[in-house]
């Protein structure tokens, strides 16, 4: 993806969209970001020796201590911007390909500054967005939206989606 501004492509990065249900409801995962004053998805630069959403699903585990099962293929791409303006560096924008991550269970994330925190999917739009230019956060926000969007898919076709995709075709005789 090329950036609006500039035209150069712009840096990769993998964000895990981690989710659980808690009765009817879908709450998110989210991380603090590393200055800490916003939240983000567990995201990072891939990692060559693994495949992107197997880096994601990386991310997930050292950000928030997430385990769970997680899609093979990205669900959403969205830019994302680090740095501000007025410093050294400035802005930098990366393309995030989002996977969406089912959490079975969470331990220490390896990474206890992340503070990670469960929020229903208003709170998640709505920390997502706090402190962040408007372009940034509705390109979060549609994270949510398209996340809500492919579990609901999920649960049309698979029932509730307790189990992965590949444990209910190995249960089938």
């Amino acid at each position: 993806m090329r950036s609006p501004s500039n035209g150069k492509s712009l840096p990769l990065q993998v964000a895990a969209v981690c989710y659980r249900r808690r009765g009817n409801e879908v709450e998110f995962l989210l991380v603090n970001t590393n200055g800490g004053n916003k939240w983000t998805f567990p995201k990072g630069s891939p990692d060559s020796r693994f495949s992107h959403s197997q880096s994601a699903e990386r991310e997930a585990a050292e950000e928030a201590g997430a385990i769970g099962t997680i899609e093979p293929r990205h669900f959403h791409l969205y830019i994302h911007s680090k740095g501000v303006f007025w410093q050294p560096g400035g802005v930098q924008e990366y393309v995030v390909k989002a996977f969406l991550m089912q959490v079975h269970q969470q331990r220490q994330p390896d990474e206890a500054q992340r503070r990670p925190t469960w929020f229903s999917a208003e709170q998640a739009r709505q920390r997502l967005a706090k402190g962040r230019e408007v372009k940034y956060a509705h390109e979060l926000e549609a994270v949510i939206d398209r996340a809500l969007e492919r579990i609901q898919f999920h649960d049309e076709l698979w029932g509730n989606y307790p189990a992965s995709r590949r444990d209910r075709v190995a249960a089938q005789p």
